[in-house]
């Protein structure tokens, strides 16, 4: 259903917020809002991060890199409550210019990441791990890192908002969009039609990065959505899904900075393997 009352006008502009669940926070400017320097922990990474999917993929990556023995992986993780506007602080703003989270500090080169799938690269990069060296393995996984780079934006900022979060429903960009989601879940499945994982044999920063997505739509119930998108139906994502879901790294990794959910599984801040239980 259009919106006959809305005609464009030649040239925007932003004079009052836009309705939805972000509408406080939501600017047409970049920058700073206010001074406020970052915490700082005792390890060498320091994560500033929420428990959004694209959050979770920093810190699963991590706890992936423990579990198989990377001690020098062992890292700080600081809440950066978006719904606060925390991400608008200078500090943040200087580590990440897009106001997004997750944002990575290794302060063992001074080296600022990020954008989740960089985060995921500089750390497999570093520690050799989850991420082929070389040759078709090595294209492949990057062609699905980036693939779900580009489509979950359709997902979240498309889907999830207009069927979510929006004010209120209008059909045309709900029916765009989950035509659009639907497409790309059937090109999710018929691919692990003939793999375990995204990019083969292997589990890999492809699976890392996709999971917080596509497994939560599938098997969490991301915007309410299973059964208006009928996920149960592809069944290869279903087992996909579950079978990262049950690995304990990624148990822990989901639960970092985390705000919301029932209390026992809530993580604000992670400092060291006992602050997840």
């Amino acid at each position: 259903m259009a919106d006959a009352s809305y005609t464009p006008p030649k040239v925007w502009t932003w004079d009052k917020p836009n309705g939805g669940a972000f509408a406080d926070i939501n600017r047409p400017t970049a920058g700073a809002r206010f001074e406020r320097e970052l915490p700082v922990g005792k390890h060498p990474l320091q994560l500033y991060s929420l428990a959004t999917p694209n959050g979770q993929k920093a810190a699963i990556m991590l706890e992936e890199l423990l579990a198989v023995g990377e001690a020098g992986a062992e890292y700080d993780a600081f809440l950066i409550d978006i719904g606060e506007g925390d991400q608008f602080g200078s500090g943040f703003v200087e580590l990440n210019p897009n106001s997004k989270i997750p944002a990575l500090y290794d302060r063992s080169t001074s080296t600022r990441v990020f954008e989740s799938g960089s985060i995921l690269m500089y750390l497999a990069e570093k520690f050799d791990k989850f991420l082929p060296q070389q040759g078709q393995a090595r294209a492949e996984t990057l062609s699905w890192l980036f693939w779900q780079m580009g489509s979950a934006p359709f997902l979240g900022g498309g889907f999830g908002h207009f069927y979510h979060y929006a004010p209120e429903p209008y059909e045309y960009p709900i029916n765009r969009y989950a035509m659009e989601v639907k497409r790309q879940l059937d090109v999710l499945d018929q691919n692990l039609a003939e793999r375990e994982f995204l990019a083969g044999d292997d589990y890999t920063i492809a699976d890392i990065a996709t999971y917080p997505w596509y497994g939560g739509l599938v098997i969490n119930n991301s915007y309410n959505a299973e059964d208006f998108l009928q996920v149960a139906s592809y069944e290869n994502v279903v087992r996909w899904a579950k079978t990262i879901e049950a690995r304990p790294a990624v148990k822990r990794g989901v639960r970092v900075n985390k705000t919301s959910g029932p209390e026992e599984l809530r993580v604000r801040e992670r400092h060291s393997a006992d602050d997840i239980s």
